[in-house]
Formats: structure tokens, C-alpha cells, sequence
């Protein structure tokens, strides 16, 4: 009995030991895993609080650019050009994107992409942060991909340039890249200026990489400087549509219109055939892109008689009652024959210009000499840069041999053998419109008076002007009468030059000309290229043209109709009148 009671004592004892260790053992555990846990929390909040602070900034805060828009481009007047819209651009970070998911389908679909190519991409740059999307998207858009709550696909906004006026003005105010940097016209030419600085600053973002909160501002944009052009959007609508209308009608190549105001230099309006419109470049033809009124060269044929009228009355040589003999309508230069459209006989200088006398101008220029003529070609600007800045500007050729034979000083006196684009006809025109001052010429509004100089005299730009009348009342210009304004220009109809020399059956058709004559506000130039309708004649295609445009532009600068009287303008009466 004894010896089993030892027994059931130690037995108790053993148990009792077992059941304290195993106490004591789950209490140290847990008091080891407390301390643990208690240790990190110190080690969290105190020993790595500074580090772990910065690590959860890195992955919740983030430096945005903020894009600045560019400057907006106006006409004369305040009327938008071109301005940029904000918008939305889509893009996706494909290291958090599952290329096999199936709203990838629906994205596709929404944004216009090839799914399979989506699919693909996002495979091929699955170790990048950063792929574009689709860009410059409408806002609407932008909100239907973020309902979709795909992973990885953000949006985030942009601007994009948008022109009100479309074509009518594409080729003066040009376009700009998907990143808005100019590419053509003034958009190229002013780049810098127009192009705005983007700022920065830090923000809170989700998980999910859409900004919650803004923090700080670290740099505001800056946006683009604005640009007022010098152009009046209302002349450069009424010149776009006649200049369409007449290429339209006559089956034309193409065709340029230019005005300025006589007494500035400023460049009222500027229109081109073909064209294009940048708001929608899915059909854009290169062809179309120049602005043919500065980068295209022509010979300006008879619009330069009277130009080299001005060279002979400058001289000395000439008086308004001069007479030359002009029979028997032709003149002779080895085996070069210049002709008149009939034997003019005798007459005085204004009927040279009237009629388009080429023996007759000829004749003068071999008198002066063709040095004489140069030189005034050389101070009304052509052959030199206008200075207006354009992209692609050319200048033209104005020859100057050593020695001038009787042939080169009579088709330099018409026009011919040497080049001008339209806006340097226009600035020969305007001198003699202003009384013989030569101002710079000007894409950009002025403020204040320009700074001129005169090239030639008052007087005889007075007296050419006479003869100008006189082409429109009486001569080869009649159809360029502007309706109740009296006006005064040169028809000109020359040759368009191809790969092997002139052709036969191609023109191009030119009115140059100036309104009101006694004392022009605006100057005008019509170039129309290749008319295809059996009319081709400058007085037949530009010449309406220019009436049309004139007529309507001198209403819309208020300047004050001149009387008629029995269906015929009444000359000098109201000289100067202007709104």
C-alpha cells in the first residue's frame, strides 16, 4: 500500500511540473511575441519613422506638370485665330496592367485601336511605366474610359489648338504639332513667343494614380504670349470666297488674293487656292500646305508698265503729254517679236498704259535704258525680302547684266524675265498708292505710326495713278470697277513657265490695282493660275475679282461710297473720303 501510494504521488507530482511548463512555455511565447510586436511599433514609430514617412510620400505623392496653354492669335480686331481647348489624354502604365483581361476589348473599341495591336503593346512594354494611349481626346471620352476601372489606364489634360476660322485663314496662321509646337505660318514663325511654360506641383494620389488632393505649388505655368495679326477676319472671309468662287468658275489651278492698307503696310487679308483645313488634317495634300502668296514666284507681266512709266516720268525724259509711235504694232529684236493686239499708232503715255501697249513700253525702256528701271523696281522692293518674317518667304529675281541688250530692257519693262511673289506686287502697288512712301510690310497688328521711307515723288505717283484710272475706266481693266468706287490697276496676263520652258496654253491671270484711286485706302493683288475656261485674260479673271472684293471691303471699313452720276463715277469730287 505504501510502495503504490509512492507511486500515484510522483505520478500527481510529474503531471503537475508538465502542466506548469507548458504553462510557463506558452507565457513566454506569448510575452516573447508581445515584445516583438511591441519592438517593431517603437522601431516603426520611432527608430524608421523618418524613412518609412519618406517611403509612403514616394509611392502617394508625386510631381505633376501643369501644362500651359499657348497664346492665343487673333485677328485686328480681337477675333480668335486660334486657341488652344483643353483636353484629355489617355494613357496607361502597363506594369499594372493584365494584357488578357477582357475590358481591354471594350477600350479598344472606345478608343478607336486596333485590339489586337493594344494587346500587344501593353505585352511588349509590360517592364515601362508610360505608354500613350490615345491623345488630346474629348473630355466626354476621357470620363467613359475612366468608368470602364481598368488597372493601370489614367487620362490626364492637355490642350489642343483648335482655328475657328478653319481654311480661311490656314495659310497666314498655319498649325501646330500634336505637341503644339508650330509647324507652318505664324505658328512657326512666332513659336516662342506663343509657347507657354508648364509648371509643377505635388499632389496626393490613390492607389489607383487619380489625384485626391493638390499639396503644393511648386512653379505655376506660365501661359503663351497672345499675337494680334494684322489681318480684319471680315476682308479675309469676303477675299476667301471670291478667290474659291472665281477658281470654281474658270476651272483654275489654283489662285492667290492679297490686300494691304496703303498706308501702313499692314496685311488686311491673305488667301490662297488650294487650301486646307487644319482642325481636320486626315485629307491634307502637301501642295496645299504653301502660302502662295509669299512662297510662289511669277513673272508679273504687264502689271509692271506702269511701274516703268513711273521710271520714265522720273527721269525727266517724259511728260503726260508724250507721244510715241507705236506703229506698225510690232518691234523686232533679231528673232524675238514683241506685238501689240493691233497698230495703236501714235499715242500719249496714258494710252500706253490703258491699252497695255508692249511696243510702246518697250520703246521707252530702250530710251531710259534698263539701269533706270532697275533701280525703281529695286526701291518699290522688288527682288528683296518683304522683312514680314513668313516661313518660306521668297524673293524673286530682278536681273542686273553688265551690259543690258534692247531685248532684256524691253520684257524687263513688261514683266517679263524676272520673278515677284504676289506680296511684293502688292508693296510695289501700295507706293504708288501712298504717295511714293515704302513702309515695311506687316503680318502684325502696328501700334502707332509706321516708319517710312520715300522712294519716289508725289508727283509722279500722282500722274501714275491717272493712268491707273484710266485702265479701269476706259482700258483693259473695265471689269475691275468696284461698284460705287472709283478705283485705278494694270490687267496683266503672262505665260506660266513649265519643265521645258513657257507653255502654250497655260496663263496666269493678274489684276493689280488700288481703291478709292484719289486717295487708296486699300491695295489689292489677284493672281489667278491656269484658268481652264477659255477665258484667261487678266482682265477677264482677276480683274471681277478684284471688283467684287474691293467693292465690299470698302463698305466694310465705312469709307464713303463716291457718287455716280448718269451710270459713271465721278472722279476727284470726294478725294479722301474715308470712315
Amino acid at each position: 500500500m505504501s510502495g503504490q501510494g509512492t507511486t500515484t504521488t510522483w505520478s500527481q507530482r510529474l503531471a503537475s511540473g508538465l502542466k506548469a511548463w507548458r504553462y510557463g512555455s506558452v507565457l513566454g511565447v506569448f510575452l516573447l511575441v508581445v515584445g516583438m510586436l511591441g519592438w517593431r511599433l517603437v522601431d516603426l514609430h520611432v527608430v524608421d519613422n523618418e524613412f518609412l514617412r519618406k517611403q509612403g510620400d514616394v509611392r502617394t505623392i508625386r510631381v505633376e506638370t501643369i501644362d500651359a496653354h499657348r497664346g492665343v492669335i487673333s485677328d485686328r480686331h480681337g477675333e480668335p485665330l486660334a486657341v488652344s481647348t483643353p483636353v484629355q489624354t489617355i494613357w496607361a502604365n502597363p506594369s499594372e496592367i493584365d494584357s488578357d483581361q477582357e475590358r481591354l476589348t471594350h477600350l479598344a473599341r472606345m478608343l478607336g485601336l486596333n485590339e489586337a495591336s493594344l494587346r500587344k503593346r501593353l505585352k511588349q512594354y509590360a517592364g515601362k511605366e508610360f505608354i500613350y494611349l490615345r491623345r488630346k481626346v474629348q473630355p466626354g471620352l476621357a470620363r467613359k474610359v475612366a468608368e470602364l476601372d481598368i488597372d493601370g489606364v489614367y487620362a490626364r489634360q492637355e490642350y489642343r489648338r483648335y482655328y475657328p476660322a478653319s481654311e480661311v485663314t490656314a495659310h497666314v496662321v498655319g498649325f501646330t504639332n500634336i505637341d503644339e509646337r508650330g509647324q507652318e505660318g505664324m505658328e512657326l514663325a512666332y513659336n516662342q513667343w506663343l509657347s507657354g511654360e508648364p509648371g509643377k506641383k505635388r499632389v496626393l494620389k490613390d492607389n489607383r494614380g487619380r489625384i485626391i488632393k493638390d499639396l503644393t505649388l511648386i512653379r505655376d505655368a506660365r501661359p503663351g504670349n497672345a499675337l494680334q495679326l494684322s489681318i480684319d477676319l471680315r476682308l479675309q472671309y469676303l477675299a476667301y470666297r471670291e478667290l474659291k468662287a472665281v477658281v470654281k468658275a474658270h476651272k483654275a489651278r489654283g489662285g492667290t488674293l492679297v490686300m494691304l492698307d496703303s498706308d501702313t503696310g499692314e496685311v488686311l487679308a491673305m488667301v490662297n487656292q488650294g487650301a486646307y483645313n487644319p482642325n481636320d488634317r486626315s485629307q491634307l495634300a502637301p501642295e496645299n500646305l504653301r502660302n502662295k502668296a509669299i512662297t510662289d514666284l511669277f513673272e508679273p507681266g504687264s502689271t509692271m508698265k506702269p511701274i516703268t512709266m513711273a521710271a520714265a516720268l522720273e527721269s525727266g525724259k517724259y511728260r503726260m503729254e508724250t507721244t510715241i509711235d507705236t506703229a506698225p504694232g510690232f518691234r523686232r529684236f533679231g528673232r524675238f517679236t514683241i506685238r501689240d493686239h493691233r497698230n495703236y499708232g501714235v499715242i500719249d503715255l496714258t494710252d500706253i498704259i490703258a491699252k497695255s501697249s508692249n511696243v510702246g513700253i518697250s520703246k521707252i525702256a530702250t530710251d531710259i535704258g534698263g539701269d533706270v528701271i532697275r533701280d525703281l523696281y529695286s526701291r518699290l522692293g522688288i527682288g528683296q525680302p518683304t522683312g514680314i518674317g513668313f516661313p518660306g518667304e521668297a524673293v524673286g529675281v530682278l536681273p542686273s547684266p553688265p551690259k543690258w541688250r534692247p531685248v532684256e530692257e524691253a520684257t524687263l519693262s513688261y514683266g517679263y524675265g524676272m520673278s515677284v511673289n504676289a506680296l511684293q506686287l502688292a508693296q510695289a502697288y501700295m507706293v504708288i498708292a501712298n504717295g511714293g512712301i515704302r513702309y515695311p510690310l506687316s503680318l502684325i497688328k502696328l501700334e502707332g505710326e509706321p516708319l517710312g521711307q520715300r522712294v519716289i515723288s508725289e508727283r509722279v505717283t500722282h500722274e501714275v495713278r491717272g493712268m491707273l484710272r484710266e485702265v479701269v475706266e476706259n482700258g483693259t481693266g473695265k471689269r475691275a470697277q468696284p461698284g460705287f468706287y472709283s478705283a485705278g490697276g494694270k490687267t496683266g496676263t503672262v505665260h506660266l513657265v513649265g519643265d521645258h520652258g513657257y507653255q502654250d496654253s497655260e496663263y496666269k491671270a493678274i489684276f493689280a490695282g488700288m481703291a478709292p484711286i484719289d486717295n487708296p485706302r486699300i491695295v489689292a493683288v489677284v493672281a489667278v493660275d491656269a484658268p481652264q475656261s477659255g477665258e484667261y485674260y487678266g482682265g477677264e479673271v482677276a480683274a471681277p475679282v478684284f471688283s467684287r472684293v474691293m467693292s465690299d471691303a470698302l463698305r466694310l471699313l465705312n469709307v464713303k461710297p463716291e457718287l455716280e452720276v448718269g451710270g459713271a463715277v465721278t472722279a476727284g469730287h470726294l478725294a479722301g473720303a474715308r470712315g
